[in-house]
């Protein structure tokens, strides 16, 4: 369920078609995708480190 945030929030499109509020000179546009890459980024990691299987000690 966690993996669906990312791909409904850059499926959504009327949320980001527009050009302000601008960070650092980038339109809402660009800085909101490439926020989502870092986000996606972390909520693999998140549901990778939950999902593991345990370690076997030897």
């Amino acid at each position: 369920m966690l993996l669906l945030v990312p791909f409904v929030a850059l499926l959504w499109v009327p949320l980001y078609t527009r050009t302000t509020p601008k960070l650092f000179g980038f339109p809402f546009f660009y800085w909101y995708q490439f926020a989502w890459v870092v986000v996606t980024a972390l909520i693999v990691w998140v549901v990778y480190v939950a999902t593991r299987p345990p370690e076997v000690a030897e």
